[in-house]
């Protein structure tokens, strides 16, 4: 590969393929270089430290993770199914690639410890999501909250046993599934109108 033709998403595919094979303390910007067959300085071109690098692949996958979850916003259903439906896709997505790959998972989630200011902003795109869901539900008379911020935050941090890397060991038990329904049920019934 020549270095003029080298593109972004070029980088972070083969960071992602080092990182899964060397591991996250041990793959430098050398080994990404060399699986590109280009010098370490045309990396540098695109990404300025190994630092941005990292959190760049840490924010391409956290936005990979959590695809789907713009087709539920994106729905017209009724906000509560609509909240359902998106926290179910938020779990869905952190439980496959936990189970799936559980080496590639652990070395995101090493990544994830090292990017506060990546992990800050997706928690806040995740949290700002869910408040376009309540804010829909207000709108509807569909649901109801004095403060429909601290409620979107609420929801988020009552979830996050089905969503933090920190709890992924639990996501393969038995009954998780009814105790995901459960935590469901309870914040739907706190939120809608009767």
């Amino acid at each position: 590969m020549t270095d003029g033709i080298l593109t972004p998403d070029q980088i972070l595919s083969a960071a992602q393929d080092v990182l899964r094979r060397y591991g996250p303390a041990k793959a430098t910007v050398v080994d990404v270089a060399r699986a590109l067959g280009v010098s370490h300085g045309s990396v540098y071109r695109h990404f300025p430290s190994k630092t941005a690098l990292r959190e760049a692949v840490t924010q391409r996958w956290l936005a990979q993770s959590h695809a789907e979850l713009a087709t539920v916003l994106a729905s017209d259903a009724p906000a509560g199914v609509r909240l359902r439906e998106w926290l179910g896709a938020l779990f869905r997505s952190k439980r496959k690639r936990a189970l799936d790959d559980p080496e590639l998972f652990a070395t995101y989630v090493a990544l994830v410890t090292e990017s506060s200011q990546v992990v800050e902003g997706h928690v806040a795109d995740l949290v700002g999501q869910i408040r376009q869901i309540v804010d829909a539900g207000l709108a509807r008379g569909e649901f109801t909250t004095p403060d429909p911020a601290a409620t979107a935050r609420a929801v988020f941090d009552a979830a996050v046993r089905f969503h933090n890397p920190a709890h992924a060991a639990e996501w393969s038990r038995p009954g998780i599934e009814d105790d995901f329904t459960a935590l469901c049920d309870l914040i739907l019934h706190g939120l809608e109108v009767r």
